[in-house]
């Protein structure tokens, strides 16, 4: 794909995408300044009509992309709409900021401002009465601003600052609630995982530039996923411990991805992440955060495609991922931490599909159905956490135990959380249907195993979300702690309007031609159904569904006789197969054992020692010879007069 240098609207254009990202970053500076003494009753307002704003710049640019001036013969252009040198180190050499807009940039646009604003509205209501009402919506506008900035980063540098913008701000988020020790907890774990994933990011930017001989993505691209260039040849020959550079730097990139999207073994930091507010879920650990690792990866795309070793670790790190928080999800009985590994899990599709397509780049199904069930999975999660706060904010308990019957108390969200149910589960004509549908037919004609085991993978997800769904609106009688005299119903307008959106985009966007719009070299992939390609996956979510229906939909005992005849293998997935005792255990007992104590014990005995040492040798030398300095004058005179016989002695007798 082509760049285009000469738009006569560039300049323009560039500047009205930057209005984008701005908007929430002057209310960051306004909200967190002023927002607790001036702003305090007002901070929602200004931050969701900030958010309006954004979301709609973002639906025109997105149109005028995609509809005017962004086709060039059928072929979708990567734009350079901005470009500012920031760090300039020397004639040849500088660090820009800009904005790059292709397809997936344009997408996420969409995507991040749509969701981001329907959390702003959703949280007028569900976060009214808190004390840090504006500190909230502040933490918002940062978050938004940077995730922002991430997707239209012209330059692999660039993405890496805002990439540390997202971190900082999804600590804060997930923190909010700082008087609470599992919160504190919780965004210190996320923010000390990621710095391990963000460091071999850093290394991978490091190794992939310095080959590449720039930080641009076009460049970049140019020249290590072209084999003809000596670029990539010399990234190819370079090689350690029997790997080319080329493939370390990729790999090590993908770390970065696979820390910040949570994928095993480095998502642990996820379902600890719930104790953020429900709404912040939503769009940080449902949409936009977690995909970032994917959006990463497509955005270098065409490098990975020439490494078939870094994606076979893409391919099968996502397999992995989706197919082990599945098992995990069917045991889970926090409402929220369920729809946590459900996230993990759809984003594990997301990355096995862009490993299945293979050397075609960005050409191949597997990347157009990677970019497709990002877009439709941001609909119908964000669309399952906004429905679970508000089950949540009616039941004020996150455990299923605590639910049960409130399809008649709660009736649009029940509605709306069983769209988002089908839509996940793959049941036609839902939106994740389609997406997911495409991810499928791209792994059976690339590795018949991925897909297998994402064919079973699909069926539990059906499985757990209607588990979750009975669970909380069906199973038993409604529970007798629930308020029902002197609650306000679904939680008002502010809560019911997101719900109904995404709802609407749920069963909407999966008949969007998707594949129109991700066109690359003047190939449009067309998004095409298979009807009898998708008997067996709809049929495998049709029984996982049927299952769950027998299990949860009234109270009985099979659940828990099930539950007792798999003994370990239920209580192993109930406990996450222990992943987090065994980081507990690598660190304590084998770092800090290993390493922390006896690091601990040189620093405190040969390094302190020295130290100590020093001193105290000085300070016996001082006593023994501070007599030497009494103040005596008497005493001085005497050495005074010692001295000058001991010279004349001296003097005489060489003279002689």
């Amino acid at each position: 794909m082509q760049l285009l240098q000469s738009l006569p609207m560039n300049l323009g254009l560039g500047w009205a995408v930057a209005l984008i990202p701005l908007l929430p970053l002057a209310t960051f500076v306004l909200l967190g300044l002023f927002g607790r003494h001036h702003f305090r009753n007002n901070a929602g307002v200004i931050g969701t009509f900030s958010l309006f704003i954004s979301t709609l710049t973002a639906l025109y640019i997105a149109n005028g992309y995609f509809f005017e001036y962004g086709s060039v013969n059928g072929v979708y252009q990567k734009i350079m709409a901005l470009q500012i040198t920031w760090l300039e180190f020397s004639p040849g050499f500088s660090i820009d900021m800009g904005i790059l807009l292709d397809p997936i940039s344009v997408m996420m646009l969409v995507v991040v401002t749509f969701v981001s604003l329907m959390v702003h509205i959703y949280s007028l209501s569900y976060m009214k009465g808190e004390e840090r009402f504006s500190t909230y919506y502040a933490f918002l506008s940062l978050f938004t601003f940077s995730m922002l900035g991430l997707v239209i980063s012209s330059n692999i540098f660039q993405l890496y600052f805002f990439w540390e913008l997202v971190g900082v701000s999804s600590f804060l988020l997930i923190g909010y609630y700082f008087d609470r020790p599992s919160a504190v907890a919780a965004a210190k774990k996320a923010f000390i995982v990621t710095r391990f994933a963000d460091l071999g990011f850093l290394i991978g930017i490091l190794i992939l530039s310095f080959q590449a001989g720039t930080f641009d993505f076009n460049e970049l691209i140019a020249r290590l996923g072209t084999a003809s260039n000596p670029a990539f040849q010399s990234a190819t020959a370079a090689s350690f411990m029997g790997v080319s550079a080329l493939t370390w730097g990729l790999v090590l990139v993908f770390i970065g991805g696979a820390g910040k999207s949570a994928m095993f073994p480095l998502h642990i930091w996820l379902p600890d992440a719930m104790e953020g507010p429900t709404p912040v879920s939503a769009l940080i650990h449902a949409a936009t955060m977690v995909v970032a690792g994917v959006f990463l990866v497509a955005r270098l795309f065409p490098v990975f495609s020439v490494s078939p070793a870094a994606l076979a670790i893409v391919t099968y790190i996502g397999i992995i991922s989706a197919l082990f928080a599945a098992v995990i999800a069917c045991t889970q009985t926090d409402i929220k931490r369920v729809l946590a590994y459900s996230t993990m899990s759809q984003i594990g599709f997301m990355m096995f599909a862009l490993g299945v397509s293979g050397n075609a780049g960005e050409s191949g199904l597997g990347f157009t159905a990677s970019m497709f069930h990002l877009f439709t999975h941001a609909m119908f999660k964000a669309l399952l956490f906004l429905g679970a706060g508000s089950v949540i904010h009616f039941i004020h308990s996150n455990e299923m135990q605590d639910m049960g019957g409130l399809r008649k108390l709660l009736p649009v969200t029940h509605i709306c959380f069983l769209l988002a149910c089908l839509a996940i589960s793959g049941i036609p004509p839902f939106a994740g249907f389609f997406s997911k549908e495409e991810i499928l037919l791209a792994a059976y004609t690339s590795n018949p195993a991925v897909y297998y085991i994402a064919l079973v993978t699909s069926g539990l997800t059906a499985f757990y979300m209607f588990r979750l769904y009975f669970n909380i609106f069906w199973s038993k009688a409604v529970p007798a702690h629930a308020p029902l005299d002197h609650h306000h119903g679904e939680g008002g307008f502010p809560i019911v309007l997101p719900l109904v959106l995404l709802a609407a985009g749920s069963v909407a966007a999966g008949f969007i031609p998707f594949g129109k719009f991700v066109s690359v070299n003047g190939k449009a992939l067309e998004t095409e159904l298979h009807l009898v390609f998708s008997v067996a996956p709809v049929l495998l979510a049709l029984a996982g569904i049927l299952l769950a229906t027998w299990l949860y939909k009234k109270q009985n005992e099979r659940p828990a006789a099930i539950s007792a005849s798999l003994g370990g293998l239920y209580k192993a997935a109930h406990r996450r197969f222990y992943i987090d005792e065994i980081y507990v255990f690598i660190t304590k007992k084998i770092l800090f054992n290993l390493v922390g104590k006896p690091a601990a014990w040189f620093d405190k005995n040969v390094v302190d020692g020295m130290v100590n040492g020093t001193a105290e040798a000085t300070a016996t030398v001082s006593e023994k010879i501070r007599g030497l300095q009494s103040g005596k004058v008497q005493q001085y005179a005497m050495f005074f007069l010692v001295a000058v016989i001991f010279l004349a002695v001296i003097f005489i007798y060489l003279w002689k």
